[in-house]
């Protein structure tokens, strides 16, 4: 689902967290194509956790944006994907396929399965794929914490939907914090914690 140039954005900022300590995690894999590139990418000495509901994107609310609320409605657009919704099965074959055997995928809303996570592991690469508002703050809520200084937030949404932006400067605002937004020269939105 990932565009070819994006995907390749992915690999490339990974590329920066090498000499970061701490866990891979994804949140939002539909598939689990992303996790097992970078997993391959990066190598088999990280941990890799990998979040989602594996039943499809949550209702998107007001907050989310006109487009939003549009484009789950239309359930013919060959971009729907069935709302996102993919087997656990497709993510935990790409990710037997990966040099990873350190890997977790957990499954659930995020709302449910974050703050329940004993995690107590720091974060080198935080990868946010969760489309909407709530999904996206429930993410940054329980694990940008835990995020390594000079650690990587990948945000796949940020330029698609209103609700991933809102939730990405409602965070930093209500947190009193001054992390940039950038954009890769493939075009991935992207923040690295002071």
């Amino acid at each position: 689902m990932i565009p070819s140039n994006i995907f390749v954005g992915n690999l490339f900022l990974s590329d920066n967290i090498r000499h970061i300590e701490g866990s891979i995690v994804e949140c939002g894999v539909w598939r689990g194509g992303m996790s097992a590139a970078m997993a391959e990418f990066l190598g088999p000495d990280r941990k890799y956790y990998l979040f989602d509901s594996f039943e499809g994107l949550p209702s998107a609310k007001e907050i989310d944006g006109e487009n939003a609320l549009a484009w789950q409605k239309n359930t013919s657009s060959p971009t729907y994907f069935d709302n996102c919704k993919a087997e656990i099965k497709y993510a935990e074959e790409c990710m037997s396929m990966s040099k990873s055997k350190i890997y977790e995928i957990r499954k659930g809303w995020f709302s449910e399965t974050l703050p329940a996570f004993p995690y107590n592991e720091s974060i080198a690469l935080l990868r946010l794929d969760g489309d909407w508002y709530e999904s996206t703050m429930d993410c940054l809520k329980n694990l940008y914490p835990k995020v390594n200084k000079g650690g990587l937030i990948i945000i796949d949404d940020y330029y698609a939907w209103d609700g991933c932006c809102r939730a990405i400067h409602d965070f930093l605002s209500e947190n009193n914090l001054c992390e940039r937004i950038r954009e890769s020269k493939h075009g991935v939105s992207y923040m690295i914690k002071k």
